[in-house]
């Protein structure tokens, strides 16, 4: 059998559980987000086409997760089912070794680290972004679609809204009248003679402005013999449809929304701190973050070589032990680096310098046909964990 089409079925074994597993691990996300979609179709009356848009947008944030874990899952249980089969073995044999077997899984770790840079670097931010505007132009038409002249509208959080009248050719409302409970101890009554629905896409904040009006409280406890009002010639509301859309406090752009320039020129304003830091330790890990499936492939190929007695199941565990691993190294690092306990540019690099320390070491103990103590160690754990849940399970 050549070389290149031993490289092609490596190939094979390691793809083919990869992808499975990109979509089971993305529809478990997405399953976590169902609920609340399913509610705000049904309570907030959102069509499944702009819901459909919405969760397109949310992919991308979902792969940057799901594909080197899948990748990790793929590795492991491709290599696991080669030595599990002896495959590995006959391999050797033919004097094919083991840094030979690794040149496909790094090409195919190269051709999802580029996938992942994509994703991080240019995607995932785009895609925010794009939600946001998406979420906020659902939030404008409800608004527009919903304030009926005659009707009691009580689409939004803390207000009833009733106008008169509606010119429908420019959107202005006649005879205002508004109950406002938002304030949850002094409610407020707004009367207004016109007001009109504004939108801001580049801020994307949602506004009722009212003309020629005023405000009526009474406040309750000691005060409520007070009655005040309150005339304005110009008065606006910042309109809140509800959690399921979007809310005041989520409405301005934050950090994930911004491409790599805008995050370099924000951090260049920043003050020296916190804010500075946090902004450079987005960028950092953007960067760093696509080298993860080249770190995978080299801790996984020798830990699925070595692991083929755990199965299939085995080979998801410690997928998900390594993923953890890697992950919590990650958020301590960043934490770190907000914190200044070290300069961000060095500590980030930390989790990847330790897995690549690691995946050398495992894949030269591989080669040399050595036992990974880790890995014995690991197995060890796992068979006292089984054996003491078996003897509480037969003792009740």
């Amino acid at each position: 059998m050549s070389t290149r089409r031993i490289h092609r079925y490596i190939i094979s074994e390691i793809s083919i559980p990869t992808v499975i597993g990109l979509a089971v691990l993305t529809f478990i996300l997405f399953m976590g987000r169902l609920p609340k979609l399913v509610e705000t179709i049904i309570t907030k009356g959102v069509p499944f086409l702009d819901m459909g848009l919405l969760l397109g947008y949310m992919l991308p944030s979902f792969f940057v997760i799901t594909l080197p874990m899948a990748f990790l899952l793929g590795v492991l249980i491709g290599f696991g089912r080669l030595s599990a089969d002896n495959e590995i073995i006959a391999l050797k044999s033919t004097g094919i070794g083991l840094y030979n077997l690794m040149k496909p899984v790094f090409l195919l770790a190269l051709v999802v680290s580029l996938i992942l840079a994509a994703l991080t670097l240019s995607l995932e931010p785009a895609s925010k972004s794009a939600f946001r505007s998406q979420l906020f132009e659902i939030a404008t038409n409800r608004a527009s679609i919903g304030i009926q002249p005659g009707i009691f509208n009580e689409d939004f959080d803390g207000l009833v809204i009733y106008p008169r009248t509606m010119n429908e050719r420019t959107g202005e409302l006649n005879g205002v009248f508004i109950s406002d409970e938002r304030e949850g101890q002094v409610p407020a009554t707004i009367v207004a003679r016109h007001g009109w629905v504004l939108s801001d896409p580049k801020t994307l904040i949602l506004t009722l402005r009212l003309e020629d009006g005023s405000i009526h409280r009474q406040p309750t406890g000691t005060k409520r013999d007070i009655y005040q009002i309150v005339g304005f010639k110009t008065y606006d509301i910042n309109l809140n449809i509800g959690q399921g859309l979007a809310t005041q406090e989520h409405r301005g752009i934050n950090r994930g929304e911004l491409s790599m320039a805008a995050l370099r020129i924000a951090r260049d304003k920043a003050k020296p701190g916190p804010d500075r830091n946090l902004l450079t330790v987005e960028i950092i890990q953007r960067i760093i973050l696509p080298f993860a499936p080249i770190l995978f492939a080299l801790v996984g190929m020798p830990l699925g070589i070595q692991s083929n007695r755990s199965g299939r199941g085995g080979g998801f565990m410690l997928a998900l032990g390594i993923f953890l691993s890697y992950y919590v190294l990650l958020a301590l690092a960043k934490t770190m680096g907000i914190e200044g306990v070290l300069p961000p540019v060095v500590v980030l690099w930390l989790p990847n310098l330790l897995f690549l320390a690691g995946g050398m070491y495992f894949l030269h103990q591989a080669a040399m046909e050595k036992r990974i103590i880790f890995l014995d160690w690991l197995s060890n754990a796992a068979f006292r964990l089984r054996r003491s849940l078996v003897r509480k399970k037969a003792s009740r």
